[in-house]
């Protein structure tokens, strides 16, 4: 799988503390795609997507604060970064995104297990994040999207 040291470094963190959610999580946006198999070189961070009660949780670990999250065209009613792994982990409850007929909640209905260093990790399946990365609708998505499609 193409993915760089800091980044499998990153998820294999990621895992280990998502041990501790109790209701299924995911990673989202260019993690996921690299995690498809996707040679990616601009994976800046992870999004760890997460319900309510988990967000709390994990984000009391790793001794982050939370807060709500908004932006023109995205919104989380939990978003914190875990900082100290050599990529940021961005971690997320209830996120939407603004969509054309309004706001609608990325809740993924696939889970797909993946595999590193021993680790799983979940992300959705890839006609499910092709259709997220399509969502966010910003150009670097629908190239990451385009990658997607063509393995």
């Amino acid at each position: 799988m193409p993915i760089s040291e800091d980044l499998s470094s990153t998820l294999v963190n990621v895992a280990r503390l998502a041990r501790l959610a109790v209701d299924p999580w995911w990673i989202i946006s260019s993690s996921a795609v690299a995690l498809h198999g996707v040679d990616l070189v601009d994976v800046a961070d992870v999004d760890l997507l997460v319900s309510t009660i988990d967000a709390k949780r994990l984000l009391a670990e790793v001794g982050s604060e939370f807060r709500r999250e908004r932006s023109d065209r995205f919104r989380s009613e939990i978003f914190g970064a875990w900082l100290g792994n050599a990529l940021v982990v961005e971690i997320m409850a209830n996120f939407r995104v603004k969509a054309a007929a309004g706001w609608r909640q990325i809740l993924p209905t696939t889970r797909q297990s993946v595999q590193i260093h021993g680790e799983s990790l979940f992300v959705p399946n890839k006609d499910e994040l092709i259709e997220i990365l399509h969502m966010f609708g910003r150009p670097k998505d629908f190239e990451r999207a385009a990658k997607l499609g063509a393995l």
